[in-house]
C-alpha cells in the first residue's frame, strides 16, 4: 500500500537533512509501528505521507500513485491523527466534529451519519454536548482520535495518541486501534510506549537521526537477537571513571542510566553490580529480549531520551 524510496528530506534552515534515504514498505491491513526518540524523523515522515510537507516526485507512492501527483491523497483516502490537540477548545465536541466534517466536504446526511459513527467508536456519544475545553485528557485524545475517522479513512497515521492519558483512556485507545485494523484500516502507530507497539504492531521500523535502523515482523526481529539479558538501571547516570569500568560488550544508555548484558556477558556485569552500588540500582531485570532492549542495542539510548 505504501512504498518508500531513498526519502531524504531537510528543513529549509538546518543544515543535516531530517530524513536520510529512508525505504519502507507497508502492506495493506498492517498495523506498523514507528519508533525512535524525539528528533529521530517519525513526525516528519508522517507530516510528509498526509502533505502537511511537500514530498519529492517519485520517492512515495500510495497504492501505485506518487504522492507528490496531485490528487494522490483525496484517493488514498487518508488522515492524520496528530500529537497536539487538533480542534477548537470553546466549541463543544458536537460542534467540532460538525466542523471538521465540513471541512471534508460532508453534505449534511453524510455529516450525521459519520459523526454519529465516529462518536460511537471513540466512546464520545454521550459527550458530544460538553465543551473540548473541559474535556479531560483522554476524552481529547479521543475527540482527536474521533475527527480523524470522520472521513472513514484508510490509511490511519498516529503520532503519540496515547501520550500524557490515564491508563483507563490509554487501554480504550489502544483497543480503538486494535478493532479500527481487524476492520481493515491501514495503521501507522508512532509512540514512546514500547510495550503499546509490542501488543499492537505486527511490523516496525526504527528510526534514529532520520535513518531507518532496523526494520521488519516484530517477533521475528526479536528472535534475531538471541534470549535471555540483564539489565541495569540506576539512580544517577555513569561517570567517565565507571563507564572505563565496562567491558564493550555491555550496553550503555545515552542517558548512562541503563546498562545491559547478553548472557555471555552476564559474569562481567555481575561482577561490576557491587562496584556501581553508590550508583543506586534502581532495578535490576533478566528476561527475555524485548523490543526496548533490542532499541536500546541499536541506538545506545533510551526512547525517552
Amino acid at each position: 500500500m505504501i512504498r518508500i524510496q531513498n526519502l531524504r528530506f531537510s528543513y529549509p534552515a538546518s543544515q543535516q537533512p531530517s530524513l536520510r534515504d529512508i525505504s519502507l514498505e507497508i502492506g495493506e491491513g498492517s498495523l506498523f509501528g514507528l519508533l525512535g526518540p524525539n528528533g529521530a524523523g517519525k513526525t516528519t515522515l508522517l507530516s510528509i505521507l498526509s502533505g502537511l510537507l511537500p514530498c519529492p516526485p517519485g520517492q512515495v507512492w500510495i497504492n501505485d500513485l506518487d504522492l507528490a501527483q496531485p490528487g494522490t491523497l483525496q484517493k488514498a483516502r487518508l488522515a492524520l491523527v496528530p500529537q497536539e490537540y487538533a480542534f477548537y477548545l470553546p466549541l463543544t465536541v458536537q460542534q467540532n466534529l460538525e466542523f471538521f466534517a465540513g471541512v471534508q466536504g460532508l453534505d449534511k446526511q453524510q455529516r450525521q451519519q459519520r459523526i454519529a459513527q465516529a462518536a460511537a467508536q471513540t466512546g464520545l456519544s454521550e459527550r458530544l454536548g460538553d465543551r473540548a475545553g473541559n474535556l479531560s485528557g483522554g476524552l481529547k485524545r479521543r475527540l482527536n482520535l474521533a475527527i480523524g475517522l470522520l472521513n472513514e479513512p484508510r490509511l490511519l497515521l498516529l503520532d503519540e495518541p496515547t501520550v500524557g492519558i490515564d491508563p483507563h483512556s490509554r487501554h480504550f485507545i489502544l483497543q480503538t486501534i486494535a478493532a479500527l485494523n481487524a476492520q481493515g484500516t491501514t495503521v501507522i502507530y508512532t509512540s514512546h510506549y514500547m510495550e503499546e507497539v509490542e501488543s499492537l504492531c505486527d511490523r516496525i521500523a526504527i528510526v534514529d537521526h532520520g535513518e531507518i535502523r532496523l526494520q521488519g515482523e516484530l517477533q521475528t526481529l526479536l528472535e534475531q537477537q538471541g534470549s535471555e539479558r540483564l539489565s541495569l538501571e540506576l539512580q544517577r547516570p555513569l561517570g567517565a571513571s565507571e563507564r572505563a569500568l565496562l567491558a564493550p560488550s555491555v550496553t550503555v544508555s545515552d542517558c548512562g542510566r541503563q546498562l545491559d548484558a547478553q548472557p555471555a556477558q552476564l559474569g562481567e556485569m555481575l561482577s561490576l553490580v557491587q562496584q556501581l552500588q553508590h550508583l543506586g540500582i534502581v532495578r535490576v531485570r533478566y528476561g527475555q529480549h524485548n523490543l526496548e532492549s533490542l532499541f536500546l542495542d541499536l541506538t545506545h539510548r533510551n526512547l525517552r531520551d
